[in-house]
């Protein structure tokens, strides 16, 4: 008897939670356009605008549970060499896959990255709406691109919903 009164008081419980999980879905489905992105260094806490001041980027969240994101850095040109078109590399970040939503937090199954070693990953990332703003923070990672190899560090991005 105590067991069918825990399991009814944890089928409530469920039952409770799933509409501001469902409400959190809602909110962060659709189209997001880049607003700021920094990339803070864990050993110093110091800030980078490793983009530039004026990124761009989309981030995309489906009903289905896909994610996409693309950023460019700011000043990127159209390359003349060998050595430009492989520098491109170190001034985008893009990825898909599968997420899931839980609690603040959105977790990324990558199945496509710019960077192969991101392939397979999950990522983490929390997130908190003001107004019409997305404000997400990732988890600490080792950095993937020539400037920053092996530095753990995070991103922090602001996004403004899409029109």
């Amino acid at each position: 008897m105590v067991k069918l009164n825990w399991l009814v008081v944890l089928g409530l419980f469920l039952v409770a939670l799933r509409p501001s999980f469902a409400g959190e879905r809602a909110q962060i489905v659709g189209v997001w356009k880049l607003v700021s992105w920094e990339r803070e260094v864990q050993a110093t806490g110091a800030r980078l605008s490793i983009m530039g001041k004026n990124p761009t980027g989309y981030l995309i969240f489906t009903p289905e549970g896909r994610m996409v994101q693309i950023v460019t850095a700011e000043g990127r040109k159209a390359p003349n060499t060998d050595k430009e078109r492989a520098a491109l590399l170190d001034s985008m970040v893009a990825f898909t896959g599968m997420y899931r939503l839980e609690g603040d937090r959105y977790i990324t199954k990558f199945d496509v990255a710019w960077h192969p070693a991101r392939v397979g990953a999950e990522v983490v990332s929390s997130f908190r709406f003001e107004g019409t703003r997305l404000h997400v923070i990732g988890d600490w990672t080792p950095g993937t691109t020539a400037a920053k190899t092996g530095t753990m560090g995070r991103t922090i991005t602001t996004w403004e919903r899409a029109k």
